[in-house]
């Protein structure tokens, strides 16, 4: 009996080991996972704030919270299952969606910059009732916004960190890649939407800071409610830029991928443009040397990828306003109105 017992105990022991290498593979895969999103996360963690402006000090934490449980609903119920059967059944399709979903975020950067310039950037006043007050409508229509902007970057996310668990474990099965997208996905929803939370609120802070009696929390709540306001104007800006860098990336990466599944003249034409900017990069790199040469060599890919990013998306901004149905008519019939 006490053998049969120490045998059970022994059991128990190996498979306590095997589900802690378990875990500790899982982690370690959605930690490389995440971080290869890393450009996206920063991205969507950018842009959120934008959809705040103008709302409700005492609805900023709530639309926060349907923001980011539409988000979490997108990656684990739509995004993972999708991604997981093409990357099992149709794995070439991949680069072809994340080309997609590059179109898409450099299409918004350049639409917010065409705004920017043209002058008819829209004000959060536009989305008021007649007294002045923001609506239930208008609430609905920012979560819906932004859980649409939301998906395309989550299923870049979703595809990154899934491409980057078949690269880097191809022997993974498919149970094992659900869990490792199901933790990415839970952990970057967290981090991007607890960021959030605290970059609306902050002035919030400040105001309470101001308020107490130390001097010193009055100096710094005021400080603080004094910046926030730039901090959020460079924030729309940063996420702008990180729509039109992380878009072009995508595209010039994707691009290349493809162009190494075919063959021929198509696949020189499809590989081009990534070669280009690789070779500028490689240029400063072996020129400059060292940290310096490794950093400066990432500006000059960054910056060929806003590049990118920006013409890829302008086109697809003059393409949208020419169309009878496009934004452009939908301006004019504002208008009208």
């Amino acid at each position: 009996m006490a053998g049969g017992l120490f045998a059970l105990l022994d059991d128990v022991a190996a498979l306590a080991r095997i589900t802690a290498a378990s875990i500790d593979d899982v982690g370690a895969a959605a930690g490389r996972a995440s971080a290869k999103a890393a450009g996206v996360v920063v991205d969507d963690t950018a842009v959120t704030p934008q959809y705040m402006e103008g709302s409700p000090a005492q609805r900023e934490l709530p639309i926060i919270k349907q923001i980011a449980i539409g988000s979490l609903r997108n990656k684990l119920l739509f995004i993972l299952p999708v991604a997981l059967l093409l990357a099992q059944f149709a794995p070439w399709l991949l680069p072809i969606l994340l080309i997609f979903g590059g179109t898409f975020l450099a299409y918004e950067g350049a639409e917010k910059v065409w705004e920017k310039v043209s002058g008819h950037e829209k004000k959060p006043e536009e989305d008021a009732d007649a007294k002045g007050e923001f609506t239930p409508e208008h609430e609905k229509r920012t979560v819906a916004g932004a859980i649409r902007t939301d998906f395309i970057l989550s299923a870049e996310i979703m595809v990154i960190a899934l491409k980057e668990v078949v690269d880097s474990s191809p022997d993974a099965g498919f149970i094992m890649r659900a869990v490792i997208l199901a933790v990415v996905a839970v952990f970057i929803t967290l981090v991007v939407y607890g960021a959030v939370a605290l970059l609306v609120k902050m002035d919030d802070v400040g105001v309470s800071l101001a308020q107490r009696p130390s001097a010193g929390a009055q100096r710094v709540g005021t400080a603080l409610v004094a910046a926030m306001p730039k901090v959020l104007a460079a924030i729309s800006i940063i996420g702008t830029a990180a729509m039109l860098w992380v878009g072009g990336h995508i595209l010039l990466i994707s691009l290349d991928e493809l162009g190494g599944s075919v063959s021929g003249t198509f696949a020189e034409i499809l590989k081009a443009p990534y070669g280009v900017v690789h070779h500028w990069e490689l240029l400063v790199h072996d020129a400059v040397g060292g940290w310096l040469g490794t950093t400066l060599g990432w500006v000059v890919n960054t910056l060929a990828s806003a590049v990118v990013g920006l013409v890829v998306g302008g086109i697809v901004v003059a393409v949208m306003h020419a169309l009878p149905f496009g934004k452009g008519a939908k301006s004019e019939a504002s208008a009208a109105h």
